[in-house]
């Protein structure tokens, strides 16, 4: 899932400062499950902003819509009356959500109220931790499924560096060393030969740094054929 923590409401107060109608969206997938951008923060967040209108003597009317998903045209588009009932649209998703409804509305401004952080699990509740760098190239079934590009500080890919201590990782020591870790998945597993293996030098066009991506499935996509 994708990880966001809400930012300083003072940060979002400010940023809502001369609009008189505004709507805060907020998203019923992964900011809902890290309690960062659901139904809940969003009524939460509308109570400080009329608050803060309140004190400073202004007339401010403030919306909650909720959204299942901002990403998706199926969901939006129910609720696009709602959305667009305002002077700007307070996005309570993750960077996806606010940049697809800024996409869909480029008349409509859209504010971000989360810092996406990246894509996680949960530990325990109300801990999450990174696992996953999105590189689009899985080599999952090399490692026994553990993530050296993400999880690795330095995302080394031919072992661990000179600089790990104790299975700690010198970056930090509250860091389990990836490395470490995948040694020891794939020894009880008794898949050590696997680091024996030579690959060929990873091929790195998946990855963000050649632009922004997109994924398209022929058998279900519609465009081509209208």
């Amino acid at each position: 899932m994708i990880v966001a923590e809400q930012k300083p409401i003072n940060e979002i107060v400010d940023s809502l400062n001369g609009f008189g109608r505004i709507v805060i969206a907020s998203c019923g997938t992964c900011v809902t499950v890290c309690m960062a951008g659901g139904e809940k923060e969003a009524l939460a967040v509308r109570g400080v902003v009329e608050a803060d209108a309140k004190a400073k003597g202004e007339d401010v009317s403030v919306s909650v819509v909720n959204l299942k998903r901002q990403c998706d045209d199926e969901f939006v588009d129910d609720l696009e009356d709602e959305l667009l009932d305002g002077d700007v649209i307070l996005s309570m998703a993750c960077g996806v959500g606010v940049q697809f409804l800024a996409d869909k509305y480029p008349g409509r401004l859209v504010l971000p109220a989360l810092n996406t952080k990246f894509y996680g699990a949960a530990k325990e509740l109300g801990y999450w931790t990174e696992l996953c760098a999105g590189c689009g190239n899985c080599l999952l079934e090399k490692t026994g499924g553990i993530c050296p590009i993400a999880r690795c500080s330095k995302s080394i890919l031919n072992g661990p560096c000179g600089g790990s201590q104790d299975s700690k990782c010198e970056i930090d020591a509250e860091i389990d060393c990836a490395w470490h870790l995948i040694y020891d998945r794939l020894s009880e597993l008794g898949q050590l030969d696997r680091l024996n293996e030579i690959y060929e030098p990873r091929d790195w066009r998946t990855n963000r740094d050649g632009g922004p991506r997109s994924v398209r499935k022929d058998d279900v996509n519609i465009s081509d054929s209208e």
